[in-house]
């Protein structure tokens, strides 16, 4: 049976990503977890290369129970279900899945080469222990230690995929200088954080760009932070999934997988790439920032809110 390219969508997807990992994890092989479904080994094959026609969640919640999934990551299998087969995505929090759930992290995990720009923030890619709990602090002032300290650990595991010593990710990064001067958890944090940043530039897999306050506005417009997400290709060369373009909003989060507007943002990160500082001067100025934050760590009554 021939395989619908419409039929392929990110939620999709990311549904079969999620659900043969667990498969996986159950120690089920296709056949195995097929027969206890009552199915044909190839129609599970389909759902977990995201190419079912029709996905029923009574079938998931069922395919969930055999699996040994939790309830509240259940929930948000049944959610991607229920997507429509579009190819811009905008998945509102808490709208069919819950918004503890984070599709965009397994997407991420499964990505082999990531491009991005950042105007605010450090991000979290790329984050420091003590930067992250200060973001998560004041993102989630309700939360106790443990969670607190839960949602660290997950945003640090993050990190893997681009230090593992097999195979690491690609990152091609230009983060806008105000990220580097905006204070976040005081100046000892900034201080390790920036430093942080200067010895992953290092690494041969990341190629990390300052897009400096000097060079204005490059595009002429805002476009916002956003990540390009490609997955390597098969043995002919073809893309192994479409590259999907990220944009992270504060109610929700765009996906988009069409052409045309994966190359408008392959424009604009070459844009900023071309108009950022080279690899070795932003280097340069992320120690220079580094030791200004240092130096503003130790001033008498600096403290850590500084």
């Amino acid at each position: 049976m021939s395989e619908s390219p419409a039929s392929s969508t990110l939620p999709r997807r990311q549904l079969g990503r999620y659900l043969r990992d667990w498969r996986t994890q159950a120690g089920l092989t296709i056949a195995e977890a097929a027969k206890l479904m009552e199915w044909g080994a190839s129609t599970l094959q389909r759902l977990e290369k995201g190419n079912a026609d029709r996905i029923r969640t009574i079938d998931i919640q069922e395919l969930c129970r055999i699996y040994g999934i939790p309830a509240e990551i259940g929930e948000g299998l049944k959610g991607l279900a229920q997507q429509a087969a579009v190819k811009s995505w905008w998945h509102s929090y808490g709208d069919l899945i819950p918004e503890n759930f984070d599709v965009y992290v397994g997407l991420e995990a499964s990505a082999q080469q990531l491009s991005c720009y950042q105007s605010e923030l450090v991000p979290g890619l790329v984050q420091t222990p003590d930067y992250a709990r200060a973001l998560n602090q004041l993102g989630y002032p309700d939360d106790t230690a443990a969670e607190l300290d839960r949602r660290v650990q997950l945003r640090l595991q993050r990190q893997a995929m681009i230090t593992r010593r097999m195979h690491p990710a690609a990152v091609a990064m230009v983060l806008h200088e105000s990220a580097l001067r905006r204070l976040v958890g005081g100046a000892r944090v900034m201080a390790a954080q920036v430093r942080h940043l200067a010895e992953l530039s290092s690494r041969t897999n990341v190629s990390l760009r300052i897009l400096p306050f000097a060079a204005g506005v490059p595009l002429g417009l805002s476009t916002g932070p956003f990540v390009i997400l490609e997955f390597g290709a098969d043995s002919k060369g073809q893309p192994v999934e479409p590259p999907v373009v990220y944009v992270e909003g504060f109610t929700g989060d765009l996906y988009l997988e069409r052409q045309g507007d994966v190359q408008r943002y392959r424009r604009a990160q070459e844009s900023l790439e071309h108009c950022a500082l080279d690899v070795r001067d932003s280097r340069d100025l992320l120690r220079q920032v580094a030791s200004e934050f240092a130096a503003r760590a130790v001033k008498p009554g600096a403290g850590s809110g500084a």
